[in-house]
């Protein structure tokens, strides 16, 4: 985070994204412990096989046969650390037919390009797809499997209450994210986006219900002399303890777009809803600066009440700094301050 002080606001940013895509791993069959069962049915994946995948998009998670049993099921799973449960099997199939299981499930297929395909096919990524898959191949005592990791091409916002500083207990700051149009990001998407060059000083909560924040630039302010990093302050009390939120986003179906004026907040909500729009929400307005290359030097309201304006080209007189990012105000009074309006449609 950089802060830039002037004679009226004080401006803070954030100037990065965060992009990465889908790679594939395998994961043999273990016959006893500490002995690998080199693979006999599945084909091992490429090591560096990679897809990229962002929210609204379709991909296919790579599961081949190399061989094809007299008589075998496939198995596909998505693995999370919350819910271990049946909910978490995606689908089962055989030669000839195949059953979804659950939310997922209902945006899953085969895709069958040939009779030793059994890729997995996700119609319509969500932000919750992001994360690692099994597919098993289950042939009496010779089963087998392989991993596959999908990471959804995204970016991270900080994410801070209208009243303050650290006000946010774990399920408020996941019901925040939510209302931005995102989710709590994982801890891996939060390091990647601090090898991208994140530096935020404000803690926030993240998807596994522990508190971090990422250093790029060392302060005394921000953590002392440590090294740069992400500093950490492991698992907190999810109901007791209070910071603010790291919050994900990807690509959006609609657009944003800015409506000039000198507008209170609801004169702002007006002004979109006369173009049969609405206020933007802060995911989208930093979904549409990371994929739609938006920018626009003006302030203007979001649905939250924050006033912000995204910058891909920095000007000097847009802010003064050097870095691209999306700038914020805060949260002005509703009525005394003016500004445009970001509207999504």
């Amino acid at each position: 985070m950089t802060s830039f002080k002037g004679n009226f606001v004080r401006i803070t940013f954030i100037t990065l994204s965060y992009l990465s895509c889908t790679s594939a791993s395998y994961n043999p069959h273990r016959t006893e412990p500490g002995t690998l069962k080199k693979l006999q049915y599945l084909l091992e994946p490429p090591v560096q096989v990679e897809v990229a995948g962002r929210r609204g998009d379709n991909v296919t998670l790579p599961c081949i046969l190399r061989v094809q049993p007299n008589h075998y099921k496939i198995k596909w799973t998505k693995l999370e650390s919350e819910n271990n449960g049946r909910q978490n099997i995606i689908m089962i199939s055989n030669a000839n037919a195949f059953k979804p299981y659950g939310l997922v499930g209902q945006r899953a297929s085969l895709q069958r390009a040939h009779t030793m395909d059994a890729s997995l096919m996700l119609r319509h990524l969500e932000l919750g797809d992001d994360g690692r898959y099994r597919c098993e191949l289950i042939n009496g005592i010779e089963d087998e499997n392989i991993l596959i990791t999908l990471r959804i091409e995204g970016v991270v916002f900080p994410y801070q209450s209208k009243h303050g500083r650290y006000k946010f207990n774990f399920h408020e700051a996941k019901q925040a994210c939510a209302e931005q149009d995102g989710k709590l990001a994982t801890y891996n998407q939060l390091y990647k986006a601090w090898t991208a060059g994140l530096d935020w000083c404000n803690a926030g909560w993240i998807h596994d219900g522990t508190v971090h924040y990422p250093i790029v630039h060392p302060r005394p302010v921000c953590g002392g002399e440590l090294p740069a990093g992400i500093r950490s302050y492991g698992p907190k009390n999810k109901d007791d303890d209070r910071f603010d939120a790291f919050c994900f986003t990807s690509q959006i179906s609609g657009s944003v777009y800015y409506i000039s004026g000198s507008f209170s907040y609801d004169q702002a909500v007006l002004a979109c809803k006369r173009q049969r729009s609405e206020l933007a929400l802060v995911g989208q307005l930093y979904a549409a600066w990371r994929f739609q290359k938006y920018d626009q030097c003006n302030g203007g309201w979001l649905r939250d009440g924050s006033v912000r304006f995204p910058i891909i080209n920095p000007r000097k007189h847009c802010g003064g700094i050097p870095e691209a990012g999306v700038r914020s105000f805060g949260f002005p009074s509703k009525t005394t301050h003016l500004y445009g309006a970001f509207c999504y449609r």
